[in-house]
């Protein structure tokens, strides 16, 4: 889910991530039923696989596909190991820093679910990706678009209170990481013959306790989670604090704790 930087990515923790799998697949759901016909037996290159059991979603769509899923973490990609060798020889998993990534031949389908926001400046791989791609090609991607919701907006707040300020300083990303829908037309209508871009908003509606803060310690927490690993004491006050602020943003109703999450969605097919 992450791409090499500067400073060491986040570590994963597959089994917190997939808690939520059945929310979290929706959107790769949603992205495949809009990818325009492949050709028989297509192959098909997942940036940013973690854990694996998202990967195996796309032999819904393409059961005659060869997958590779391509990640640099050490813990998503032992992860999606484990549910590779069922599929057989159609799916294998690749250790791959995705700001360098080029196929080493040319993929019918380029996809990626929610894992280019880890990716500084992903758009600017856009061009390299499509012109990789076979004659007819598509590339289709799925970011999330949520990062001015509480649910971010309150770990930058708690992040940059005095007591953690200097110690997860340059941790977690500024800005929104991710381009508007139309952005995203602009960027992939010059190289493509087709171009769908959307953004859907879910209603996830989660059971439990302090269900929101479970979410995000599979996601967005997980830097802090990172950083934080060799201060326990520290980790576990932020993540209190942060849990506070969690039940005042999302409080439970009568059908559960609702947590809205914005998705954006581009899917294009390369000229032929």
């Amino acid at each position: 889910m992450t791409t090499k930087a500067d400073a060491p990515g986040p570590r994963w923790d597959p089994a917190q991530y997939q808690r939520h799998s059945a929310d979290r697949t929706r959107a790769l759901t949603e992205l495949v039923a809009r990818v325009p016909p492949l050709p028989a037996a297509p192959r098909i290159a997942d940036l940013g696989c973690g854990p694996g059991a998202p990967t195996l979603t796309l032999f819904a769509r393409w059961p005659d596909a060869r997958v590779t899923g391509y990640d640099n973490s050490p813990e998503m990609l032992a992860a999606a190991r484990r549910v590779a060798a069922p599929a057989g020889g159609s799916l294998d998993f690749v250790e791959a820093d995705l700001a360098g990534w080029l196929p080493a031949e040319p993929p019918d389908l380029i996809v990626s679910n929610a894992a280019l926001q880890w990716l500084p400046g992903h758009w600017r791989h856009l061009a390299g990706w499509v012109e990789a791609l076979a004659p007819g090609g598509a590339i289709a991607l799925q970011v999330p678009g949520n990062f001015a919701a509480p649910s971010h907006a309150l770990l930058h707040e708690i992040a940059g209170r005095p007591r953690w300020r200097e110690r997860l300083a340059g941790v977690l990303r500024t800005g929104s990481p991710v381009l508007d829908p139309a952005r995203y037309l602009e960027e992939l209508a010059p190289l493509c013959a087709e171009v769908d871009v959307w953004e859907t908003t879910y209603l996830h509606r989660l059971t439990g306790e302090d269900p929101v803060l479970d979410w995000v310690r599979g996601s967005a927490l997980r830097p802090v989670i990172t950083a934080l690993d060799d201060e326990p004491d520290e980790l576990a006050a932020f993540v209190e604090t942060y849990r506070d602020a969690l039940r005042a943003a999302y409080p439970p109703g009568p059908h559960g704790t609702v947590l809205p999450f914005r998705r954006i969605f581009a899917v294009g097919r390369r000229k032929p």
